[in-house]
């Protein structure tokens, strides 16, 4: 997700010229030749692992050969897995907000910019002791508690901090930006929260600045997340997940590795204490119980962090061969063939009841092995989960949902391929997987990756712009929502039930959902639902938060 939050929100025609239409170089990520994993043993001056880190495997993480002919990573071409750009929403900002009167429905509360909410609503997601945390874009924080009518917000003066340390423990130099887009809800009053780094483009953007010719800390250690907890006097304790790995730690990367900047979905774990970070480029791990550590410098014994992993795979892209060919039609022969990793975009990341964990991106899911490679909750090991996900021999764990043409081994060519575009993956009770796309509809999955059905128009956008997919514990069904206006979708056994303009009313209905998220906290669930807002005659109409109590 090289320019942070972007939509499926165009016909397919649209969506087809875009996928072919992969230009730049992408990012150079020097330690992803051919095996693309950290390498084994991790180099490390720190003296031991985190708790729960799992140990590197005995003769593998990092021995095995590349593949002859693998190509080295040039990174994801730009926006080559992102859906095309419906428009980002501008957080109330140069658009004028327009606040809506929410629609009075039985079952549902809706709570806005009137009750002091954020004119965007980019996730929404409980905590245990039920307060509600809303990811608010520039606008920051948001929390409202239980049995409140109006919302706290939180920025950098309440102590948020979207940018990491120094080697010195000092913050960077530079602006500071602040664009809050992810929440998960944790242990009682306490939320991670993750971050957009600072925008820009080619050697500018947060992902490929480290590498690029002028390194500036105010980019390249923009994002990431944090650990917020609210303390009893209002204020919040907040630990910064710096999401890197520092000097020593990667082979091939001695002065440290710098790519995940942008958290775009967040899933935590009691069980194994895992924070699992969805970003650009890959998907990382926290240790929900890390107190922060400014002068660690990304030593694996004290970042908190695991960092990178990623389903990709080698295929074909193509380069524009002179300024004539950026218009459409064009003429693929007249292309340049050059060779990629692709891997972007990780929307989708849910807990598996394995203690595995599920990751979906523009080109490829897995199901992260964590618990399941050793079969022990009490010893998880991210390193052969790492394999399992990355290795050659593994393979069959990159899964691809709508399937290209031609797949691994062979390196595809653009025109062979179906974007996977996964935006949110929910896992029901009866351990079915739920996959959505912002531009494929929605995938039921077995534990082991075979698809049962797909679903597009029989969804209430008959599209299948999916843009949130949630499981309902109280029934057993699986709530979509539409990712361009529609509204929701609830799959419960053969059928599909609308939540459209008929029950939210037209201008409600319009809305993106952005999130859908499952309160556990009293006697009886509730669904959230964030309807993020959208553009209209020249205002933003401002999004809300959905409380659904009913049956």
């Amino acid at each position: 997700m090289k320019g942070g939050w972007r939509w499926a929100g165009v016909l397919v025609t649209v969506s087809l010229v875009w996928m072919t239409d992969c230009t730049g170089s992408g990012s150079n990520d020097s330690s992803e030749r051919g095996n693309p994993r950290l390498d084994k043993p991790p180099v490390d001056s720190g003296p031991d692992t985190p708790p729960d880190a799992g140990t590197p495997p005995d003769g593998d993480a990092g021995t095995e050969p590349p593949d002859a002919g693998t190509p080295p990573d040039a990174g994801t071409p730009p926006d080559a897995g992102t859906p095309p750009d419906g428009g980002t929403p501008p957080d109330g900002g140069p658009l004028p907000p327009v606040v809506i009167p929410p629609p009075t429905i039985e079952g549902w509360r809706f709570f806005g910019m009137s009750e002091g909410g954020p004119a965007t609503v980019y996730s929404v997601s409980p905590d245990e002791a039920g307060n509600i945390w809303v990811a608010g874009g520039e606008e920051g924080l948001f929390l409202l508690k239980p049995g409140a009518e109006r919302f706290q917000s939180f920025t950098l003066a309440n102590g948020l901090r979207p940018y990491g340390y120094m080697p010195d423990g000092g913050p960077p130099p530079g602006p500071k930006y602040l664009k809050v887009i992810s929440v998960a809800g944790g242990p009682a009053n306490t939320v991670f929260v993750g971050y957009e780094g600072l925008p820009g483009t080619g050697s500018d953007h947060c992902e490929s600045n480290w590498d690029g010719p002028s390194p500036d800390p105010a980019r390249y250690k923009s994002g990431d997340a944090d650990k917020v907890t609210l303390r009893s006097d209002g204020t919040l304790e907040v630990v910064h997940y710096d999401i890197f790995s520092g000097p020593g730690v990667v082979r091939d990367e001695p002065r440290g590795r710098e790519k995940l900047c942008n958290v775009l979905r967040i899933a935590y774990d009691k069980r194994t204490h895992s924070v699992w970070f969805g970003g650009n480029h890959g998907f990382a791990r926290g240790d929900s119980r890390f107190k922060g550590n400014p002068t660690c410098n990304g030593r694996l014994s004290c970042a908190g962090t695991l960092e990178h992993v990623h389903p990709a795979f080698n295929a074909y892209v193509y380069s524009h061969q002179s300024e004539d060919q950026k218009t459409w039609p064009k003429s693929p022969s007249r292309w340049r063939v050059r060779a990629a990793l692709l891997t972007d975009a990780y929307y989708g990341v849910a807990v598996d009841p394995s203690g595995d964990a599920w990751f979906g991106g523009s080109d490829r899911s897995t199901r992260f092995r964590y618990v399941s490679s050793t079969g022990s909750f009490e010893n998880p090991s991210y390193w052969q989960a790492q394999s399992m996900t990355e290795d050659s021999a593994y393979a069959w764990n990159r899964y691809d949902f709508w399937q290209d043409a031609v797949g691994e081994p062979e390196m595809s060519r653009p025109e062979q391929r179906t974007a996977e575009n996964v935006s949110s993956i929910a896992v029901a009770r009866d351990g079915s997987v739920w996959v959505g796309s912002f531009s494929n509809g929605l995938a039921q999955v077995t534990p082991e990756g075979t698809v049962v059905r797909r679903l597009s128009t029989q969804l209430v956008d008959h599209r299948g712009l999916v843009s949130a997919v949630a499981a309902d514990p109280l029934d057993g069904s699986v709530w979509a929502g539409a990712s361009w206006g529609g509204g929701l979708s609830r799959v419960k056994g053969g059928a599909v039930d609308p939540y459209g303009v008929t029950v939210f009313g037209a201008d409600l209905a319009l809305s993106r959902i952005s999130d859908i998220q499952v309160d556990r906290s009293g006697g009886r669930r509730r669904m959230l639902v964030g309807f993020m807002g959208y553009e209209r005659d020249g205002h933003w109409v401002a999004g809300l938060i959905g409380i659904y109590s009913g049956d």
